[in-house]
């Protein structure tokens, strides 16, 4: 991540369901051997923690809880695709990008093409600065696969 946000953004985060997202970690002391641990007793094939007492799963609800992402309302289901990644991007960002593959940008790009925002940034210029670093908490934080 880039760091903080800006505060000029922090409505955006805010109306988007986000905000919780940026402070996660801050003020979190991490033990290294409780995450160890857990790690020994995940299983991929059934998304469980197989305890000594059962098995443990992670919820929506846990989502909610501990994200403070919304899980309630419209879903996003099945795969995207369009014959125009360009249009797409440009609707989203006000800004497009030549070699889009499949629907992915670079987070590279996106941290080179959104500087921070500052006070003589425009309401635009904030907005796409929001949707990119939603985008890198996406792709850099919450589900860093490298897809």
């Amino acid at each position: 991540m880039f760091g903080p946000p800006s505060s000029l953004i922090e409505n955006y985060l805010r109306e988007t369901g986000f905000w919780h997202v940026v402070t996660i970690g801050q003020g979190c002391k991490l033990n290294s051997k409780l995450i160890s641990a857990l790690i020994e007793r995940w299983r991929p094939e059934t998304h469980t923690f197989h305890l000594l007492c059962g098995e443990c799963t992670i919820t929506l609800e846990d989502v909610h809880l501990q994200l403070g992402l919304p899980v309630d309302g419209y879903t996003v289901t099945g795969s995207a695709s369009s014959t125009n990644w360009g249009a797409v991007c440009y609707e989203l960002l006000s800004v497009t990008r030549d070699n889009i593959n499949g629907g992915q940008i670079e987070i590279g790009w996106l941290r080179d093409t959104f500087p921070e925002s500052n006070n003589d940034s425009t309401e635009l210029e904030r907005i796409g600065y929001a949707w990119a670093y939603i985008l890198e908490m996406i792709g850099g934080y919450l589900m860093p696969d490298l897809s």
